[in-house]
């Protein structure tokens, strides 16, 4: 079990907490120039391997690409003549290669040969999002098994289901961290699907069509995309963005399903619930109120959820590039791309931590059971009595009994025996005492919930 403040996250002011987890060191700036380096070097070697260049000019390059050579701040200043810093980073190789004494006169030409510069940044990012998204899910399925265990834990654990706010009628506490479960792993079948299909190699040229490379180009992206573990795409993908925009709606939907669970668990810690609680001593603490123990991961998760909206409503937006190269769309996917994925790591990283040191309180679930009077029994007396009197005249007969009890603040089982048709129906026997206690008893009809909870974890387990 991962304990809070293990796993690394962002720097600075708010980076720790809503760039929390792993998913924010793997798209950095110093990610991003690996990235592009690897592309270079991945060029160069591919057409060595096809036969459209020397291995010895593949390893000048090869040489020159490495990391500590190369300054991103500088890049960046760069990116503001050409706006995008690969032109700055292709000059670079290209002074490092020509002042490599033991490298081969024609390394030169070979650096970012039949590449543009969009190839570097589109296939940098699916590397990117292919580390990201490998993070993400080991996060995912840390907070799926802490939510199996709370199911587990919470089997016949009896608790107000409540709809629209206000009880309804009795569930598990099993049974709700099932459904958390579902909807985790709905959302992680998603963001497999887009990580076997989606991170694929860019590589096309000026307007897609591979023609610097001529004959040896098919074999040069296949060549390439085997040595970055890319996909090999069809065609170049240079304006046609439903790669990004399948990657963002999977984060969306992650960081849906991470904002569900999480806002349960806020609202299942309200004081005047009191159901659920944090176990990390210390956590939660307010500057003004000593007494305080706010249920911080899952504020957390909730934050760095709300956070995935806008990048993802970016990237969206910004998917009808125009003709052969966009002006502008391309360029606005680069930040929001960033921030989608750290704050949907970042919310299944807190949600993992929520969930791992989350205590459930039978007793507190057992109290606000009790408070309603057996009120939340309503349904299955009116569906007991339906058999008898059918289900309008039950209907009304409970909903008067359960208004009857609410005024005397009494059970419902108290209300239900002081009503005349009640009381003529237990001396004809059609009704008698046991069936109304079973009836009005929350922890007797939670078999229902107990099942419903078994089969959602069989499926979850399949995950």
């Amino acid at each position: 079990m991962t304990g809070p403040g293990d796993v690394p996250g962002g720097t600075g002011l708010f980076g720790p907490v809503l760039h929390n987890g792993p998913v924010a060191g793997l798209t950095d700036d110093a990610a991003w120039l690996r990235a592009m380096l690897a592309f270079e070097v991945a060029l160069a070697e591919a057409q060595a391997e096809a036969g459209s260049a020397t291995e010895d000019e593949a390893a000048a390059v090869r040489r020159a690409c490495r990391a500590e050579h190369f300054d991103v701040d500088e890049l960046g200043r760069a990116a503001r003549a050409d706006g995008n810093p690969v032109l700055a980073l292709v000059h670079r190789i290209v002074e490092l290669v020509d002042a490599d004494e033991g490298g081969p006169d024609g390394a030169v030409s070979l650096v970012h040969r039949g590449a543009t510069s969009q190839d570097v940044l589109d296939t940098a990012a699916m590397l990117i999002a292919a580390a990201a998204l490998d993070a993400v899910e080991a996060d995912l399925r840390r907070a799926v098994t802490a939510a199996v265990a709370l199911a587990e834990a919470g089997r016949e654990m009896p608790q107000a289901g409540r709809t629209l706010g206000v009880h309804a009628a009795p569930v598990t506490f099993g049974f709700k961290a099932a459904s958390w479960a579902v909807g985790l792993v709905r959302a992680g079948r998603g963001l497999d699907r887009v990580r076997r299909e989606v991170p694929t190699v860019q590589l096309g040229g000026a307007v897609g069509t591979l023609s610097v490379l001529g004959a040896h180009g098919p074999a040069v992206v296949a060549s390439l995309a085997r040595r970055l573990g890319l996909a090999e795409p069809v065609v170049a993908w240079h304006t046609e963005r439903t790669r990004i925009g399948e990657l963002a709606g999977a984060l969306a939907v992650v960081a849906g399903a991470v904002a569900k669970v999480a806002g349960d668990v806020v609202l299942l810690s309200q004081s005047e619930v009191g159901e659920v609680r944090d176990t990390v001593a210390g956590r939660g603490g307010s500057s003004a109120m000593p007494h305080k123990r706010n249920p911080v991961a899952a504020v957390c998760a909730r934050a760095a959820a709300a956070a995935v909206t806008g990048p993802v409503t970016v990237l969206l937006g910004s998917m009808a590039h125009e003709h052969e190269r966009a002006a502008g769309a391309w360029h606005a996917e680069w930040l929001p791309l960033v921030e989608a994925l750290r704050s949907a790591g970042s919310a299944v990283a807190w949600l993992a931590d929520c969930l791992e040191h989350l205590e459930p309180d039978p007793e507190a679930m057992a109290a606000n059971l009790a408070r309603d009077g057996a009120l939340l029994q309503a349904e299955t007396v009116a569906a007991g009595l339906a058999a008898v009197l059918g289900r309008p005249a039950a209907q009304a007969l409970v909903r008067a009994a359960s208004d009857d009890a609410r005024r005397a603040s009494v059970t419902l089982r108290v209300a239900l025996a002081a009503r005349p048709e009640v009381a003529a129906l237990v001396a004809a026997g059609t009704v008698d005492e046991a069936a109304l206690d079973r009836w009005c008893d929350p922890a007797a009809g939670i078999g229902p919930a107990v099942a419903a909870a078994e089969r959602a974890l069989a499926d979850v387990r399949r995950w």
